[in-house]
């Protein structure tokens, strides 16, 4: 594995770290008055979840881990793992539901997720980031709300419950950004 120097590190670099595998989620570039310039990166550990604040100077040197990526096809959930298939190989393989965390109901059938993984095991799903879902229930569309920046609340056919702009109405299509987890368009 790649060897970088401390002030190399950026965000969304995965770290091999206190024998464990990091992301970086923040990465500040400090330069005080007396000293060495350092990196402020604060960490999270990709299998347990836990978050680290660490610094590094720029001789410091971390090693570089570059994952694999797969694109593969959601089946099913058994048991609180999730079932993809590779779309080349046609092999099947479990991942632990908790990968996707607050992003699970999103998740659809037959839906195609870039899973990440470190040799054969997988540490991240991403799912694309924007689904289409459909407004179950919600208040009835009023009259001359639409030029305000207000919102009411909606509960989704996934069971999410997020804030939509007034116009819209229950049984429409809408799209919903993933990340945000928030209203993103009309569909």
């Amino acid at each position: 594995m790649p060897k970088i120097n401390g002030n190399e590190i950026k965000p969304g670099a995965i770290l091999e770290h206190d024998h464990g595998l990091w992301a970086a989620v923040k990465v500040n570039h400090v330069k005080p008055g007396k000293g060495g310039a350092f990196a402020q990166v604060e960490l999270k550990n990709l299998r347990d979840g836990r978050k680290l604040n660490e610094r590094f100077r720029s001789e410091d040197k971390v090693e570089r881990v570059e994952l694999d990526m797969k694109d593969q096809q959601f089946l099913y959930e058994t048991d609180g793992r999730l079932v993809f298939m590779d779309a080349e190989t046609f092999e099947q393989v479990e991942i632990d539901a908790d990968l996707l965390g607050d992003r699970r109901p999103f998740l659809q059938d037959g839906m195609t997720a870039s899973v990440e993984y470190y040799g054969d095991e997988a540490l991240n799903v991403r799912i694309p980031q924007k689904v289409r879902c459909r407004v179950v229930e919600t208040e009835p569309v009023q009259n001359g709300q639409t030029a305000s920046k207000s919102f009411k609340p909606a509960i989704l056919d996934n069971g999410v419950r997020i804030m939509i702009p007034p116009f819209v109405g229950a049984d429409e299509d809408i799209m919903v950004h993933t990340e945000l987890m928030e209203y993103s368009e009309r569909a």
